[in-house]
């Protein structure tokens, strides 16, 4: 199989992340925190030394335990975004969301809660940190914005959106799933005050781990309560983190996983990562951005770009295109909407059911690239 899905999760892991799993939770599988012989204390330690690399790979701040996990971004971001609505406020985010930060907005808004404004991207696919500025109101609390789209590869102004933010008093929340081990995040300097992230992406752990640091000053209400295996005797669930946004047993296996996989992120390099993988997707686009009948969608420069495509064959539902790519090519896809609706909105693909896309990861090759620009010429030879 040529898995071209990354943008889904990324696939294979490096060995380490699959050897390392398997080793500490033989040895290690048993609850931090809660007790005190040496397994236990170990494992506690393995969370604390992985909170740190987190806190430092982003730059969050001095206070790791401000790093606190979940089972992942989506789940980050309903703890994120309920925690900081209040009755009244008006929230600003933009067109290029996934449904992760759309979907709470929606509830919210549509329980009376909150009014919402969403900022449009332009024809290259990125959002003009001016219409922030203009879609400010007096009731504004926070804009929550996706670091890099999961549709069309577009990391946004980031810096200029949290300095606005910064400027007129706004908590800033980014969805940092695409983001997170792909590119470079510096909250301190970027203006960043929440940041949400998955591990089984970029940051090359499994499935079922994420988490998110919050900086100091922002005030994340609590919206789930339980243990926390400190002062279990207080009636309330604690104030303090990271056990303010922690409740029951975590999970450990995935810590385990994405404490391997960062360090393998970390040893290689965020920006050389990256450089491989765009090398790889401009040979992709080089490759069919003439081909008759192929339309790529906002992937004009390697530049505040993600190795992600999406395109569309004339004479072919993006559906059909998958299948075909599969069967005949074993190329591992995606197509469809992919959870992001309003980005298919603004490129005019949302009655066309989407697209087709191809995400490149760290284990690419050249071949792979190969493979596929032959598919995509041959499929949309048969049409056009």
């Amino acid at each position: 199989m040529i898995y071209l899905d990354n943008s889904a999760t990324t696939y294979p892991k490096p060995a380490e992340v699959y050897d390392f799993m398997n080793n500490y939770y033989r040895t290690h599988g048993v609850s931090p925190g809660r007790s005190g012989f040496d397994a236990a204390i170990e494992t506690g330690e393995l969370v604390e030394n992985t909170r740190k690399m987190l806190t430092k790979l982003f730059n969050g701040g001095d206070d790791a335990n401000r790093l606190t996990f979940s089972y992942n971004a989506t789940d980050s971001l309903n703890i994120l975004i309920q925690g900081l609505v209040e009755k009244g406020a008006h929230v600003i985010t933009t067109m290029l969301e996934h449904n992760s930060v759309l979907r709470p907005l929606y509830v919210m808004e549509q329980r009376g809660l909150i009014e919402v404004t969403y900022l449009p991207f332009d024809k290259h696919g990125y959002v003009d940190p001016d219409d922030v500025k203009k879609a400010i109101k007096p009731n504004t609390k926070f804009v929550v914005c996706t670091q890099c789209s999961n549709v069309i590869g577009t990391v946004q102004p980031i810096a200029a959106i949290g300095k606005i933010c910064k400027e007129n008093g706004l908590i800033f929340v980014v969805d940092g799933s695409q983001g997170a081990g792909a590119n470079t995040m510096d909250m301190i300097n970027y203006g960043v005050d929440c940041y949400a992230f998955t591990g089984h992406k970029c940051l090359m752990g499994p499935t079922g781990i994420g988490g998110s640091y919050v900086r100091e000053g922002v005030t994340i209400n609590h919206t789930r309560f339980g243990g926390t295996g400190v002062r279990s005797a207080y009636p309330a669930h604690l104030e303090e983190y990271p056990y303010r946004l922690e409740a029951g047993t975590m999970n450990l296996l995935g810590v385990a996983g994405l404490h391997a996989g960062v360090k393998w992120v970390m040893e290689h390099g965020v920006e050389n990562l990256h450089n491989q993988e765009m090398k790889l997707w401009e040979k992709l686009r080089l490759g069919i951005k003439d081909v008759p009948g192929v339309t790529l969608y906002c992937a004009e420069s390697v530049e505040n770009h993600n190795p992600v495509m999406s395109l569309n064959i004339n004479g072919f539902e993006a559906g059909d295109v998958g299948t075909m790519l599969d069967v005949d090519y074993d190329i591992a896809c995606r197509t469809g909407l992919q959870c992001a609706p309003k980005v298919h909105q603004g490129i005019g693909t949302i009655d066309i059911h989407g697209t087709v896309r191809l995400s490149i990861g760290a284990f690419n090759t050249e071949a792979d690239i190969d493979t596929a620009i032959k598919a995509i010429k041959e499929i949309a030879a048969i049409k056009n």
